[in-house]
């Protein structure tokens, strides 16, 4: 798939299956009810944006397999660790999976307009290094897909 049509998923398509969800919904993995994964998407776009700055916690000695493995068309594991992540999830701030969509939404317009006025910029993935704006655009798409399979919202 070409990362337009990866884009296209992002901003039009998987916005549209989470309203399908109740915010306590939960997946056939993982502790996130759906609110709480429509957040936990958010902070990721933050980070693709710029607006959370992270650091790399992946040692230089695996970064390579593992940047091979994200920019790959394999999916991410269910029950995939992320260590950034506490054992038990965060209480959700939205007060309505609305609210939590409308926020993903402008997260993804800020992601966008970023990237637009810094076309050669490039952040940093606390797994997978530093990303330009096509790769985060990939690995923003594979990680959706991942939780879109997680609430049966895609085969």
């Amino acid at each position: 798939m070409e990362n337009k049509e990866k884009l296209n998923w992002l901003v039009n398509i998987f916005p549209g299956l989470l309203e399908r969800l109740q915010p306590t919904d939960s997946g056939k993995w993982g502790k996130l009810n759906a609110i709480q994964m429509v957040e936990h998407l958010c902070a990721s776009l933050r980070q693709a944006s710029g607006k959370e700055v992270k650091v790399l916690l992946t040692p230089a000695e695996h970064l390579e397999r593992l940047r091979a493995f994200m920019l790959s068309e394999k999916p991410f594991k269910e029950n995939t660790k992320n260590s950034e992540m506490p054992e038990d999830p965060i209480p959700a701030i939205n007060l309505s999976m609305q609210e939590a969509i409308s926020e993903l939404k402008m997260e993804l317009k800020d992601f966008i307009a970023y990237y637009q006025l810094n076309p050669q910029q490039k952040l940093m993935n606390p797994f997978f290094g530093e990303l330009d704006f096509d790769e985060w655009i990939h690995l923003l798409h594979k990680h959706t897909m991942h939780h879109a399979r997680q609430f049966a919202l895609i085969d």
